[in-house]
């Protein structure tokens, strides 16, 4: 039996123990598949309903249970190892997982009365708009997964990192979103699952690279693959989704440098007017509210207007909400 790394150590496991976790083969693999779509479907549903409640811990509490990550490291184990039919499999699992928990979410939308998008659901907002740091993010969890794999000692690290990897949930907002006419929260959500995939891919790679998991560990009866090819792949998925999360910072940057703008020149005119400035609040459908309040009469917004001008803002889509406010003295007869 082949073992990674050091076969003094055992701390780590050998390549068979790693097969045997994320790779669908053998006598077992009747028995594994059924487990994975019991297991899938239950945290699709569980998922969806947690995003469509907005409850975080209902959210985390599918990340648990949801094995999404199993084909993913199957396909990235198979890759180092050269393992062609396991590879196409471990591929073909993760696209129908994935495609499973899209249309579960899309059906839980059916059953809702309105519309479960990013601007009326924080678990949407926060999942169809990934950014470079979200890559980040998922490169880190990645090598912890990864590492955890091939070390038994630290195996009890998956459950955090089946958290911090948030692979369904992105998968059943986008079919939420796709139900409710979103579809371009739909296609973020769908990009976040594809960074985190890309993310656990190459990482693996680089972590049994590491660990000195070698293609001469194959099975004699698996199919090779080239290796050299799936790397390429592998990269240039990581590349491809590199390049709208790259977009995507460079415009949540922009857009924090803008409403930090606003926010400036609207307190400054408040306090001119004798108004308080409530909130800059960017509605994630483009447009940004001014909101202040204050004392009647309402005062004029020219000025402010020719403030914000000037410092370079762009005035389309921009709105102020002037809500006037009364002080009744309840201790006075």
């Amino acid at each position: 039996m082949a073992v990674t790394y050091s076969e003094m150590d055992g701390s780590i496991n050998t390549t068979e123990a790693m097969r045997d976790a994320v790779i669908f083969d053998g006598p077992a693999r009747g028995r594994q598949v059924n487990r994975f779509w019991v297991l899938l479907s239950l945290a699709a549903v569980i998922a969806s309903a947690g995003v469509a409640a907005d409850s975080t811990a209902t959210v985390i509490g599918a990340m648990i249970v949801a094995p999404m990550m199993l084909p993913i490291q199957g396909a990235m184990l198979s890759t180092v190892l050269g393992d062609r039919t396991n590879l196409i499999r471990s591929v073909v699992l993760i696209v129908l997982g994935a495609t499973a928990c899209v249309v579960i979410g899309f059906l839980v939308g059916l059953l809702m009365t309105n519309d479960i998008t990013a601007a009326t659901n924080t678990q949407v907002a926060g999942r169809v708009s990934p950014r470079l740091i979200d890559l980040l993010a998922a490169l880190g969890t990645g090598v912890v997964g990864s590492i955890a794999l091939v070390r038994r000692d630290i195996s009890d690290t998956l459950p955090g990192v089946a958290i911090a990897i948030s692979l369904v949930p992105p998968l059943t907002v986008a079919g939420l979103a796709l139900e409710s006419g979103a579809t371009g929260e739909s296609l973020g959500a769908l990009l976040l699952f594809a960074t985190n995939v890309a993310a656990i891919l190459v990482t693996g790679i680089v972590v049994m690279a590491f660990y000195r998991v070698h293609p001469d560990t194959v099975r004699a009866d698996a199919k090779p693959v080239d290796r050299r090819r799936a790397f390429v792949v592998i990269v240039s998925m990581l590349v491809i989704v590199g390049i709208p999360l790259t977009v995507s910072s460079v415009s949540s940057a922009s857009s924090a440098l803008r409403d930090s703008t606003i926010h400036t020149v609207a307190e400054r005119w408040a306090d001119e007017v004798g108004w308080d400035l409530v909130d800059v609040d960017d509605t994630h459908v483009g447009s940004v509210v001014i909101r202040v309040t204050g004392p009647l009469p309402v005062p004029e917004t020219t000025t402010l207007k020719e403030q914000l001008a000037a410092e370079g803002i762009d005035l389309t889509d921009l709105e102020v909400e002037l809500v006037p406010s009364y002080v009744v003295d309840l201790g006075t007869p």
